[in-house]
């Protein structure tokens, strides 16, 4: 666990030593600003909540976190120094977790940042603090799934572009797994992926911590989600290191 750590503090330091860590989380936080009280009416709707901002916080989450994955395992196959890392004395799952927990710690480094909402609602009225903490532990856990398929996906491949595209397209079908759309259109020709859609949906587990209900068994989900998709990073990256 301590290489794992030492892995992903490195990492970490690394989206700050470059004008990545700023220009994330600038266009997070005005997304996310631009589109709660513009989109999301968070003063006409004359209620203290945050529903308007974890409304978006998945979607925006869809498009800037493959920018954040795409270049994880697919600079370092480019670069060829892939090879020099995994003849350090880690293992690949090693390299994974660090790599995975260090972007992880970014996003919540992000999410943090949009305490001033936090500030502004409880200035406007009497919040339920309860469910806006359960609703930023459930985008954390949302950033995190998201993480692991970007991760994923950039090991399968050289090129970062392709990379950022597979992931937000994979993103958004487990993101819209169990909208009506989708659900009916299953539902006609084959049942049981309607079934199946409706529990991979990340965003359906999501709604649930911004109610302020946190399950266990949404938790598991979570776990095994990322757990899987790591899982999958990691032969990805023990079959592909030596192309």
């Amino acid at each position: 666990m301590r290489t794992t750590l030492t892995i992903a503090g490195r990492e970490l330091a690394g989206y700050f030593a470059t004008p990545v860590a700023t220009v994330f989380i600038v266009i997070f936080l005005v997304l996310q600003g631009t589109l709660t009280f513009n989109l999301g009416s968070f003063f006409e709707r004359g209620q203290a909540d945050l529903q308007p901002f974890f409304s978006f916080l998945p979607w925006v989450f869809l498009l800037l976190i493959p920018a954040i994955t795409m270049r994880l395992w697919a600079e370092e196959r480019r670069l060829g120094t892939i090879e020099l890392l995994l003849t350090l004395p880690v293992t690949q799952t090693q390299a994974v977790l660090g790599k995975f927990l260090a972007a992880w710690a970014f996003c919540a480094i992000a999410l943090a940042l949009t305490f001033p909402f936090v500030i502004t609602v409880n200035l406007l009225g009497n919040p339920d603090n309860g469910v806006i903490a359960s609703g930023y532990v459930g985008g954390l856990l949302v950033a995190g799934a998201f993480l692991s398929i970007g991760s994923a996906l950039s090991a399968a491949t050289r090129n970062q572009v392709i990379a950022f595209v597979l992931a937000v397209a994979v993103c958004f079908v487990f993101a819209v797994a169990s909208y009506p759309l989708v659900t009916e259109f299953l539902s006609r020709n084959t049942p049981i992926l309607a079934t199946i859609a409706r529990r991979i949906a990340v965003l359906e587990r999501f709604q649930d911590f911004t109610r302020g209900v946190v399950s266990v068994r949404d938790l598991i989900f979570f776990a095994t989600f990322i757990g899987f998709w790591l899982y999958l990073n990691t032969v990805l990256v023990e079959q592909r290191k030596a192309d």
